[in-house]
């Protein structure tokens, strides 16, 4: 097996990054090494806290093999002298500084983030905390349960009647890490031009509520066209949306929600004569019968084996897909072909099987390789390298014009808060939610982002059931647009657009892998037209291999990577609960963005574009990839586990006072749980040699679970969060959506804006920006776009159409117009 895998640099190459996390945010720093970054892990002599952090495979921590793959490792304390001349050294060459010290915190004299930015101004700080460096929770104490429960995504999680249920492994800080990664490629692109750097506030709380399943943020179909916070109280039974069935061999999950879809359905059914009415083309008219026609299709599905189901249901275009295991999707020859699973060297002498990376750069997978670093492994490499001072900026390429960001970085006070990507021009052909949100990342901070729609083939992300012109759910997805009408199934629509993509700088699709190269604007073509021109393609399963074909909607995904399975009720046969999410759609997002921001770096070195390709299974795979290794090195050990914690007890949600009300709480270590014995004033736990040890607390879990619920039970949950973490046990009441805009903790920190979207009567709360930033200006809020509504003015400034050539070839259905906002 192979210790180490070249494939040349990344768009990020020549960038130094210096990564101090520790158990919060590693993957951040691992994904800016994916892209190329030259990142520098500096951990205390006595070795990370992650190091430590299960699932262990002997004393090998398979988190820290994962999440700190591509780095090197150097070890300082700070408290010595020497040490710290050489941290403060290491911290003046570097251009990205990603650290997740607690608020407050110092590291020694000089480490201060004043006093570092003062030695090296042109350093971007990037400080990963759970709540932020402000606000009323700025001290509280946070884990993965934590966060579920009050970024507002738990309450959503289960199913009715049951209590809520926690999603395996770590998606959530996850998320917000790579949330981390895209900030900060966004605040260097901005150094990049003005020669200032900055100190980002990043909460992690904050973008879990972004990023993970956000509440007021661009849905999908599985809300029934209805908004976050308007949902239930209790948690929605999406089941009848993506339904599960059971077959011969596991479980398949299909996806019908066109009317050609059901047709196809119905035809697999054999016509049945109830359902022949053209009603039931109608999504709403089919939810209502949803019980009649499950029916059928469970019994014609219940004795077949699932690749049979699969292959039957390609043929009549009905979305499906095998519910694997991760054992499964392991061994699935897609990921293994396209090489999005490999076996490689994770520690001396342990090899084994890994997802190898969220994307591919210009064809080629940016991912594993080479493992991470031992303790103190790069010290000599590192500190004997000669001084570097880090890059005021990148010069354009020889024979190259400045790009419009350096030329408005001479126009302009550089030290003020800006939008970075002004002067970019984005051609967005992006739908539904992944595409969406990847122009609307770009569009947030100034890039003129044009969406490009055809009423022949509709952005589903405008249609909803309950016939509204335009929807919360469009809105944010699409603010900050502007809206062109073009069909390119014309000759003279592409001709319009290869014209557009001559003076554009970025190209965004999502459509079924391949249309572009048969619409004649692939990349290959394109980039004779502009050789800066970077394209990015967002797809279920990848742009090639035997899945890319696939119809690929975000439940599909999820079932065919293992997500599903391990997201249910353990021992339920149908507890199988992501119906309602729409994870991975928004962390694909903030992927593509970072990548397309590295990209925009390398052509300013280079002169060249490129691509990005980004598969969700592969987020998903890559996202779980400490848990996909421990299965690997021990099959059949990765199985659903509902709320139940596995490092120590408790760990878990605990029912409180109230109609459906719960509060996460964990305990991470013996100071924990003296903390929480002292808060229940259960004194009798505290003294017990039998749970002195977390080994000892776990094999009496049921016996503690007891204990602290009858606690709980006389408590409501924001005052059971209060009560813990004021003793520093990690505590977290659940939220539900519609509490979100007066939770203190956002509300100190200015987390909600208003956006007014005509169309739409009252104000819509929406995401301020992904983090507090003193270079980066908050996104403007303007509404999104009509469908059209703003062909006229983009012909006449992009193209320099005339009025009368407009009107011809809007006569000639070659443009759109559309109603103005």
């Amino acid at each position: 097996m192979a210790a180490h895998r070249e494939t040349g640099p990344g768009p990020l190459s020549g960038v130094r990054v210096v990564d101090m996390t520790d158990s919060r945010g590693e993957t951040a720093g691992r994904f800016l090494a994916d892209l190329g970054a030259d990142v520098i892990l500096v951990e205390p002599p006595e070795g990370a806290a992650a190091r430590r952090l299960p699932p262990l495979m002997g004393d090998i921590s398979l988190y820290f093999a994962t999440h700190n793959a591509n780095k090197r490792g150097v070890t300082l304390d700070p408290r010595v002298d020497t040490d710290r001349a050489r941290l403060l050294t290491l911290l003046d060459s570097a251009d990205i500084w990603i650290e997740s010290g607690a608020p407050g915190a110092t590291r020694g004299p000089g480490l201060d983030f004043a006093a570092v930015a003062a030695r090296n101004p042109r350093l971007v700080t990037v400080s990963i905390t759970d709540f932020g460096h402000t606000g009323p929770y700025r001290d509280y104490c946070a884990t993965e349960r934590v966060h579920w429960a009050l970024g507002g995504v738990l309450s959503r999680s289960g199913l009715p009647g049951q209590p809520p249920l926690l999603p395996p492994g770590s998606l959530a800080t996850e998320s917000a890490a790579l949330q981390a990664a895209w900030y900060a490629v966004l605040a260097y692109l901005n150094r990049l031009d003005t020669g200032h750097g900055d100190h980002i506030d990043f909460s992690l709380h904050e973008a879990v509520a972004q990023v993970l399943d956000p509440g007021y943020g661009i849905g999908g179909s599985a809300t029934g066209g209805r908004r976050a916070s308007e949902l239930p109280r209790g948690r929605p039974d999406a089941r009848h949306m993506y339904p599960i069935f059971p077959c011969a061999d596991g479980h398949v999950r299909i996806c019908v929600l066109s009317p050609r879809q059901w047709r196809g359905m119905r035809a697999w059914l054999g016509e049945p004569e109830e359902f022949a009415d053209p009603k039931y083309e109608s999504l709403g008219t089919r939810f209502q019968a949803a019980g009649r026609i499950h029916r059928l299709i469970g019994e014609l599905f219940q004795d077949r084996p699932r690749d049979e189901l699969v292959r039957e249901g390609q043929r009549l275009g009905v979305p499906i897909a095998s519910v694997l295991t991760p054992g499964e999707a392991l061994e699935a020859g897609h990921y293994l072909e396209r090489g999005a699973l490999t076996d490689v060297e994770v520690a001396p002498g342990l090899d084994a099987r890994v997802p190898t990376g969220f994307l591919e750069l210009d064809g080629t997978r940016a991912g594993f390789r080479h493992r991470a670093p031992l303790l103190g492994e790069h010290n000599a490499e590192v500190f004997a390298e000669p001084a570097r001072t880090a890059y005021a900026t990148t010069p354009p390429a020889p024979e190259q014009k400045a790009t419009p960001q350096q030329e408005r970085a001479t126009e302009q006070e550089s030290a003020a808060r800006r939008h970075p990507l002004n002067g970019l021009r984005v051609l967005d052909l992006g739908v539904i939610v992944a595409g969406a949100e990847l122009g609307r990342l770009l569009a947030d901070h100034g890039a003129d982002v044009i969406k490009v729609e055809n009423r022949a083939f509709p952005d589903g992300g405008r249609q909803s059931i309950t016939g509204e012109a335009i929807t919360a759910s469009f809105a944010w997805g699409h603010r900050n647009k502007r809206g062109l009408g073009i069909n390119l199934r014309s000759p003279e629509g592409v001709e319009l657009f290869k014209r557009l993509a001559a003076g554009a700088d970025i190209v965004l699709s999502n459509f079924k892998p391949g249309t572009m190269d048969s619409l004649g604007l692939g990349h290959q073509e394109l980039s004779k037209l502009n050789p800066r021109i970077v394209m990015a393609d967002t797809s279920a399963f990848g742009s090639w291999g035997p899945w890319s074909d696939r119809m690929g909607y975000g439940p599909l995904v999820r079932a065919s990577t293992g997500l599903t399975e391990l997201w249910r009720y353990p021992g339920m046969e149908d507890g199988f609960s992501d119906g309602i999410t729409i994870y991975p759609d928004h962390l694909v997002g903030r992927v593509g963005a970072a990548a397309v921001l590295a990209q925009l770096v390398a052509v300013r070195r280079t002169g060249r574009g490129g691509t990005v390709s980004v598969s969700q299974a592969e987020v998903i795979l890559t996202a779980m990839s400490d848990l996909l290794l421990g299965e690997g090195l021990n099959p059949g050990s990765l199985t659903a586990r509902g709320n139940v914690g596995v490092s120590d007890a408790p760990q878990g949600l605990y029912a409180c006072a109230g109609d459906d009300e719960w509060c996460a709480v964990e305990v991470r270590d013996d100071d924990d749980w003296q903390r929480l014995t002292a808060v229940i004033g259960r004194a009798d736990l505290s003294g017990d040699p039998r749970l002195s040890t977390a080994e000892g607390r776990l094999a009496h879990r049921q016996e503690i679970d007891e204990a602290l619920s009858r606690w709980t039970a006389g408590h409501e949950p924001r005052k059971v969060m209060e009560l813990l973490q004021q003793a520093g046990v990690p505590a977290g009441a659940m939220r539900r959506v519609p509490e979100l805009t007066s939770d203190p903790q956002l509300t100190a920190r200015g987390f909600f804006g208003v956006l007014r979207q005509p169309g739409i009567d009252e104000d819509l709360p929406t995401e301020a920006r992904p983090a507090l930033s003193r270079r980066i200006a908050d996104p403007p809020l303007r509404p999104a776009p009509h469908q059209g509504e703003h062909t006229r003015e983009l012909c006449r400034e992009w193209l320099g159409l005339t009025e009368h050539e407009i009107d011809t070839l809007a006569a000639a259905g070659v443009l759109e117009e559309g109603e103005s906002a």
